[in-house]
Order: C-alpha cells, then sequence, then structure tokens
C-alpha cells in the first residue's frame, strides 16, 4: 500500500510534462520581436574554458548558444577566454539599466 501514492506522484509528473510547449523562437518582453531579427549580427564570447558561444545583447535581454563545428561539437582553444568578439548589441529601443 505505501507504493501507490509513489505510482500516483509518478503518474502526475509524468502527465505534467505534457502540457503546451512554449515557441522559444519568440522574444515576449517589452519589445516582442521574432528571435530569427538578431542572428544578423551577434558576437562571440568566449568562455573561462576557451569555448566559444554566438552572443547577442538586446538591452534588458541577452540570448547566447554554443557555437558547433560541422559535426555539432564545441568549439574550444582558438580565441583568448573571457573576451568577446564582434557586436555585441542589436540596436534595441529598450535602454540596458546595467
Amino acid at each position: 500500500m505505501k507504493t501507490l501514492p509513489l505510482i500516483f506522484l509518478a503518474g502526475a509528473t509524468l502527465l505534467s510534462a505534457c502540457g503546451t510547449k512554449t515557441d522559444q523562437t519568440v522574444d515576449r518582453f517589452v519589445d516582442t520581436k521574432s528571435l530569427s531579427n538578431l542572428t544578423r549580427t551577434p558576437g562571440i564570447w568566449v568562455d573561462g574554458d576557451g569555448c566559444e558561444h554566438w552572443a547577442i545583447d538586446d538591452g534588458i535581454e541577452g540570448y547566447q548558444m554554443n557555437r558547433l563545428d560541422k559535426y555539432g561539437k564545441p568549439i574550444c582553444g582558438r580565441l583568448q577566454p573571457f573576451t568577446l568578439y564582434g557586436p555585441d548589441g542589436a540596436g534595441s529601443p529598450v535602454a540596458d539599466p546595467i
């Protein structure tokens, strides 16, 4: 009888994962727009391990994605760590308070 609550809990957890999915390609904040508009001017941020990331600062919001080679592996060790190369802003009318 003690396993019955665990079975209900597991079932509820599985059902909660079946909710509606949020569209991750759209910015839903102050200046709502498609995030595809931001991919034209990303910078490259290099983390402390030397791995590269696409990075864009859109005012209050910021977006980042791992930079991968054609085989899907992270690109690391080519650029100076803790450095941002290229543009870091997308020209948002929303000022960055920081």
